[in-house]
């Protein structure tokens, strides 16, 4: 039975890599359109919600999505979710509503073919970079106050290496942003993309795992000040931190609750 789980498994692990291809290349030609002028680029993150769409269908993921708040349509939004997984831009795509901007590492702009996109439709920062790190937060203010659009911003700053039990320590820079701009910030829990595309170091894994995402209720910003900063970040940390305790089971990769073909009984 292991011999079968495992043959199944290498099978859907290619199976992904081409869902994740083919739908791209074909959209390829649509991007390079959509990002060859800035007033086109809403269209290219249409594009980009369409192949995220495609993909997390095409892996045969039932995916679902809790409402625990009610989002305003006209009020801008910082989202902080936790960072665990290559999953979790595609999965926050299908989810959050408007023109999305994203904060990523600058590895993701060098990105064959998909980076240059990237760094035209979202914002990337070099966190080693004390200019990069400035610049991307001067974009990422611009972003919520000029641009009108949503904002989502992984708190970690990178995913842990011990995804699924515990989250980094949580940086400033999103909760100092909502305070400056006073926007409320929406914490976003993800408890098991770790499950699915694990980022282990040297090794491509993929098990399928039904994913799960929670869209906690808005927290206001009006009144705060810098001073407010630690109350803020640790009370987004408790909630989020709150959902893996509540899915602590599932927490790590190679614990499979769902039994499935294309679960194997480890890695």
């Amino acid at each position: 039975m292991s011999i079968i789980k495992s043959i199944l498994n290498t099978v859907y692990r290619a199976w992904c890599v081409i869902s994740f291809l083919v739908p791209f290349l074909l959209f390829y030609p649509f991007f390079l359109l959509f990002t060859s002028r800035p007033a086109w680029y809403k269209h290219a993150h249409t594009l980009n919600r369409i192949w995220s769409w495609v993909q997390l269908r095409l892996y045969f993921l039932p995916v679902t999505v809790e409402h625990r708040g009610r989002l305003q349509e006209n009020q801008r939004y910082i989202f902080t979710p936790n960072h665990s997984s290559f999953i979790d831009i595609p999965l926050l795509l299908q989810t959050i509503p408007g023109f999305l901007n994203f904060v990523g590492k600058s590895s993701l702009a060098k990105v064959p073919l998909w980076g240059p996109i990237y760094n035209k439709l979202y914002i990337t920062v070099d966190r080693r970079n004390p200019v990069s790190s400035a610049r991307s937060y001067i974009r990422s203010k611009k972003t919520v106050t000029e641009e009108n659009r949503n904002l989502a911003i992984f708190p970690e700053g990178t995913i842990s290496e011990k995804a699924g039990e515990e989250m980094l320590p949580f940086k400033d820079g999103p909760f100092k942003l909502a305070i400056e701009t006073q926007i409320p910030v929406v914490p976003v829990s993800m408890p098991f993309n770790h499950i699915f595309l694990p980022d282990v170091a040297g090794k491509f894994i993929v098990n399928w795992h039904p994913l799960k995402l929670i869209i906690h209720e808005p927290i206001e910003t009006k009144g705060l000040t810098l001073q407010d900063i630690p109350f803020l970040k640790n009370k987004v940390y408790e909630i989020i931190n709150a959902e893996f305790i509540k899915h602590k089971h599932d927490h790590r990769y190679t614990n499979h609750p769902e039994i499935s073909p294309l679960s194997p009984s480890g890695v």
